[in-house]
């Protein structure tokens, strides 16, 4: 259980380093309501999907583990279980493969690439975010940031300009 306290911990230190690094973004609008109907929907979805894969992983610590400090990597109730056991069935593996590349490299591939392009600081965070709470949370932070820099008219970094 020590790792997923970790794992939560750094979820709260990623998105407060996104927000950080783009305080242009995430400022308070200096016209309209704080968030728009669809940067709150973003929100909604991504804190739902924390809520629900937690669920899981705690359960999946809680039953393979007898305390609190395991090792996170190796043995019952580590990474390298929890890779195998996603991997058990054909139906698991072919949800496992589509995730793990849409995770690991569509995401950052569209958050990097595409971030850089609209001036978001250090928008590999966003891929990093995902490590810590969900898939679909760093996508839906990401989406609801662009929406957010859209609906402010923000152009944040000298990076506007790179690939």
């Amino acid at each position: 259980m020590l790792s997923l306290t970790v794992h939560a911990l750094l979820a709260f230190v990623v998105i407060g380093l996104i927000i950080r690094t783009n305080k242009a973004i995430f400022r308070r609008p200096d016209n309209g309501p704080m968030f728009s109907g669809f940067e709150i929907a973003l929100y909604v979805v991504g804190i739902a999907s924390i809520a629900a894969g937690w669920t899981f992983n705690i359960k999946f610590v809680t039953e393979n583990t007898d305390g609190w400090l395991t090792n996170p990597l190796v043995g019952d109730g580590s990474w390298e279980q929890y890779m195998k056991l996603m991997f058990d069935n054909p139906a698991a593996s072919s949800a496992g493969v589509d995730f793990i590349i849409a995770n690991v490299v569509i995401l950052p591939l569209v958050a990097i690439i595409d971030g850089r392009r609209r001036g978001i600081n250090k928008p590999v965070l966003f891929f990093v975010v995902t490590l810590f709470a969900s898939f679909t949370f760093g996508w839906a932070f990401y989406a609801a940031t662009v929406e957010r820099q859209r609906r402010l008219g923000v152009r944040e970094s000298a990076d506007a300009n790179a690939p």
